[in-house]
């Protein structure tokens, strides 16, 4: 029997079709939230603090509960925008949102020109405090409780977040750190800490002793000291921060071995609060963006759960 073929535009046609519905449902997906590109004047800076910031589908501005907040912390020599423009955050909060994985949250991403410490270039660290939290919190419908609060950056940004964490736990109910660049003693010769304004003295150099006081090595013993129960009137005060890392095991600047470190440190510390992701790949936005869904995940198990580390 002979069977006539189906007239070719009838496949285009049901390939258009279908290309338009996924295309439908993708925009109204990626539509469902708003980033939105700010700047405010820092005291601290002197000069005006950019920052994006993501709202949730329906954000209320007038809601009776607050929204939790995550501030996201970008890399060496990049900016504010990067989260969104590179690591599809907002596509990533939109499907973990949607499928209930994650609460609707807000997410702040700070621009900064230093790696997010009180550097040769900018007091980084003091205008993240003192400025920008502030600034959000009167500006926005979010928690201002650690219960409601993470934090979490990539490469210098988790960095950054990290030694946030350590070094103000009563503000943050958890962190994550991918492929941090928290380097121990020292950066390794490639990586732009060298050569970065932060840590350039005025002799042009870098400045190893800047470089080690202000790493997360050098926060441990406090934070130990203020989360760890002792049984005596020093008892810890707080609980753990819970600690996310990733890394990718073909980094150029050997971040497996460091998170590797790291995770050794933080778990003589908090045993059972921290978790180690690797991934293939290297220090770049396609590990960045692997992790980034399950980074979420483990964050949002503490940030607006009632149950996380308790409030100060």
């Amino acid at each position: 029997m002979f069977i006539p073929k189906p007239p070719v535009f009838s496949y285009r046609f049901h390939a258009l079709l279908t290309a338009f519905i996924g295309w439908l449902t993708f925009s109204g997906h990626s539509l469902a939230s708003e980033v939105e590109h700010h700047q405010f004047f820092s005291p601290t800076l002197g000069y005006d603090y950019p920052y994006s910031i993501y709202l949730p589908d329906n954000y209320d501005a007038q809601a009776t509960d607050a929204y939790p907040v995550v501030y996201m912390l970008h890399g060496s020599f990049n900016t504010d925008r990067d989260w969104v423009s590179r690591g599809n955050l907002q596509q990533v909060a939109d499907r973990l949102i949607a499928a209930g994985h994650i609460p609707p949250a807000v997410f702040i991403m700070p621009g900064s020109r230093s790696w997010w410490v009180d550097g040769h270039n900018e007091p980084a660290r003091s205008a993240f405090f003192n400025d920008l939290m502030p600034h959000v919190e009167a500006t926005y419908r979010v928690g201002q409780e650690r219960h409601l609060r993470g934090v979490a950056g990539y490469s210098a940004g988790g960095y950054g977040a990290l030694n946030f964490a350590l070094e103000r736990p009563e503000l943050f109910a958890a962190v994550a750190a991918l492929s941090p660049a928290s380097y121990v003693p020292l950066p390794p010769r490639n990586s732009t800490a060298w050569r970065h304004p932060s840590f350039i003295n005025d002799q042009g150099r870098f400045d190893r002793e800047l470089w080690q006081n202000l790493n997360y090595t050098n926060y441990l013993e406090e934070y130990r000291l203020r989360v760890t129960p002792r049984g005596t009137e020093d008892e810890g005060d707080l609980s753990p921060v819970p600690l996310y890392i990733s890394a990718g095991r073909s980094d150029v600047y050997d971040a497996e071995f460091h998170a590797r470190i790291l995770r050794q440190a933080m778990e003589r510390i908090q045993p059972n609060d921290v978790r180690l992701d690797l991934y293939p790949g290297g220090h770049t936005w396609k590990v960045w963006r692997a992790s980034l869904p399950a980074a979420l995940n483990f964050l949002f198990q503490y940030v607006g759960q009632e149950n996380s580390p308790e409030d100060t």
